[in-house]
């Protein structure tokens, strides 16, 4: 299972969960209430993307968090709490982080961009919208453009 967490679009996050073809299985967005700090917003993304959905194994893409996540001197950050949360999550079962490129998040931010335009605090998308099909099909073929 693969999960890309998109980049924060004002305070709205996305992510999408694929198998190891590249096929959607569910998206998820959320607003942040009182917030503006991107990367609050990104560590928020991946800590409610591994727990909100009930998988026993996953591996997650993400262009920004992979060196403040495995950083040994993170337990100095402002956020180390929800640090420390991700870091417990993802060493407690089959889940592991690794870098993606900004073009491999695109079905990420198009959940967050989804989300910018409704009231709910989180929901999972079962299906993708269908807007987003042609960036599914992009990613399971591997052109970005």
């Amino acid at each position: 299972m693969a999960a890309a967490w998109g980049i924060p679009f004002g305070q709205v996050f996305g992510g999408v969960i694929r198998n190891n073809l590249g096929t959607y299985i569910a998206g998820f967005s959320r607003s942040i209430n009182n917030s503006h700090d991107i990367l609050f917003a990104e560590l928020t993304t991946l800590y409610k993307g591994l727990t909100s959905l009930n998988f026993e194994e996953m591996v997650c893409y993400s262009g920004s968090l992979l060196n403040l996540i495995n950083d040994d001197y993170s337990r100095y950050h402002i956020y180390v709490v929800l640090i420390q949360n991700i870091k417990d999550f993802l060493s407690a079962g089959n889940f592991s982080l690794r870098h993606s490129l900004r073009e491999g998040n695109q079905c990420a931010d198009f959940m967050a961009k989804l989300r910018a335009s409704t009231d709910d605090v989180f929901t999972i998308h079962s299906s993708p919208p269908q807007l987003l099909l042609p960036l599914l099909r992009a990613y399971e073929i591997g052109s970005f453009d």
